[in-house]
C-alpha cells in the first residue's frame, strides 16, 4: 500500500520525513533540472515563442503552484455557483487525472444528467459533475481541444478550467491561484524536492490569490505575498466541512456507478457523540483525519492510501476489519473517495462521507464582487 519510492518522495515533499544523504542528492538534482525545464518553458511563452490560444468565450483558471491539496476542486466549485447564479452560461473543464478519458478527453456531465463514471471521468471531475446542477463538465488533457468540444457543445459565456494555472497554452482572462496557508513558504523546494509546480515569482501572473485553510486574519502569508506579487489581490478562505451522505452497511445502490443520491446533513450532533475509523485517498490525510477529529467524538484509528488511490475490495475488507478491531460505530471518509466506492464496493459498515466547501466568512461578499467585477471588465 505504501511501498516504493513514489510514497517516500510523497513524504518527504510533504515534510513528513528528510530525506537521507544520497536520496537527498537525488531529488535536489531532480529538481534542479525540473525548475530549470519550467522557466524555460515559462521564458519561452513570456515571449510569445510558444503560442496561447484563445477561445471564443472567456477563460478562468483555478490553480495552484505547488502540488496536491490546496482545494482547487472546491473553489472551483464555489465560482462556478457564483458564475451560475449571476445568469452565466458556465461549463467547467478538469484533467481527469487518472481517468480512463484523461487522455481521449470528453464530457462528464451535459448539465443535467452525469454521462461518465469516476473510472472514466477521474474522482474529482466526476464530484463536481455530481455536485454542479446546470453546469456541464468536460474532462482531458488537451484543454485547448476540450475547450473547443465545450464551446461547440454548450456555447459557454465563461469555462472555467480546474487546475489550469500551468496550462499556458490557453489562455485566461482570469487566473486564481490559491495557496494552502498551513504549507506556504517562501524558500520552498521544485518538484520532486518540494512541492513546488513553478518558482514562487510565477504568483506575478495571479490575477487574484486565494489563502485556503486559512482563519488567521494576521497570518504571516500575507506578508509574504505582499512582498512576491505586489498589489495583487488576497483573500482568505477556509475548508468548512459537512455530512453530505450516511450510506448504511451494504448500500450500493444497483451498482451503477453513476452519481450518489446524498443528502446534506448541516446538524451533526449525533456525530459528535460516535467513535469514527477514518480512511482516505488525498493529497493530505493527515488534515482529513484532523478535520473529522473536530466533529466526532472520537477517532479510533485510521488508513491512509495515497492520492486518488482505486479502492478494492480488499481495502474494504482491510479498513472494516480495523475499525471493527477499534469498536468503531462508523466509517468516515470523503466525498472525493466515496465516488469511487459508490456503486462498486460494499461496506459491512456505515459509512458517514464528508463534503468540503469553500467559505469566505466575511470576505465571500467581496471576493464574489471582484470576481463579477473583473469578468464583467472582461466581457465589456
Amino acid at each position: 500500500m505504501n511501498t516504493g519510492i513514489v510514497p517516500k518522495i510523497e513524504a518527504v515533499i510533504s515534510g513528513q520525513a528528510l530525506p537521507g544523504s544520497l536520496f537527498s542528492a537525488f531529488l535536489h538534482g531532480l529538481s534542479w533540472i525540473y525548475g530549470l525545464a519550467v522557466r524555460l518553458r515559462s521564458i519561452l511563452y513570456d515571449k510569445g515563442i510558444f503560442k496561447s490560444h484563445r477561445l471564443p468565450c472567456r477563460v478562468i483558471s483555478v490553480g495552484n503552484i505547488t502540488v496536491g491539496g490546496t482545494g482547487k476542486t472546491p473553489v472551483t466549485m464555489h465560482v462556478a455557483r457564483l458564475l451560475r447564479d449571476a445568469g452565466y452560461r458556465i461549463a467547467v473543464i478538469s484533467r481527469g487525472y487518472k481517468g480512463r478519458a484523461e487522455k481521449s478527453g470528453g464530457i462528464v456531465s451535459n448539465s443535467e444528467a452525469v454521462l461518465m463514471t469516476p473510472e472514466d471521468a477521474g474522482d474529482e471531475p466526476f464530484m463536481m459533475a455530481a455536485g454542479l446542477k446546470g453546469v456541464p463538465v468536460l474532462v482531458g488533457r488537451n484543454r485547448v481541444a476540450v475547450g473547443r468540444v465545450a464551446v461547440e457543445a454548450f456555447h459557454p459565456d465563461v469555462i472555467i478550467l480546474d487546475d489550469g494555472f500551468q496550462h499556458r497554452g490557453l489562455f485566461r482572462d482570469m487566473d486564481i491561484v490559491l495557496i494552502d496557508d498551513a504549507s506556504f513558504s517562501e524558500n520552498m523546494h521544485f518538484l520532486p524536492r518540494g512541492p513546488l509546480r513553478e518558482p514562487v515569482s510565477a504568483l506575478k501572473r495571479a490575477d487574484v490569490m486565494v489563502l485556503t485553510r486559512s482563519s488567521n486574519p494576521l497570518t504571516p502569508a500575507l506578508d509574504i505575498l505582499a512582498r512576491l506579487a505586489p498589489g495583487k489581490p488576497v483573500f482568505q478562505s477556509i475548508h468548512a466541512p459537512y455530512v453530505c451522505g450516511v450510506i448504511k452497511a451494504g448500500g450500493t445502490p444497483s451498482g451503477s456507478g453513476r452519481a450518489p443520491a446524498f443528502g446534506i446533513f448541516r446538524d451533526v450532533e449525533w456525530l459528535k457523540h460516535a467513535k469514527v475509523f477514518v480512511f482516505s485517498g488525498i493529497a493530505k490525510n493527515q488534515a482529513f483525519r484532523d478535520m473529522v477529529a473536530g466533529m466526532a467524538g472520537a477517532v479510533a484509528g485510521e488508513m491512509a492510501f495515497p492520492d486518488h488511490h482505486p479502492y478494492t475490495a480488499a481495502d474494504m475488507h482491510s479498513i472494516a476489519a480495523q475499525a471493527k478491531t477499534k469498536s468503531a460505530d462508523f466509517l468516515v471518509t470523503t466525498e472525493k473517495d466515496y465516488v469511487k466506492v459508490h456503486g462498486r464496493l460494499r461496506s459491512p459498515m456505515d459509512i458517514v462521507i464528508i463534503g468540503i466547501e469553500a467559505s469566505f466568512d466575511v470576505q465571500g461578499m467581496a471576493f464574489a464582487g471582484f470576481i463579477k467585477d473583473m469578468l464583467a471588465a472582461k466581457l465589456s
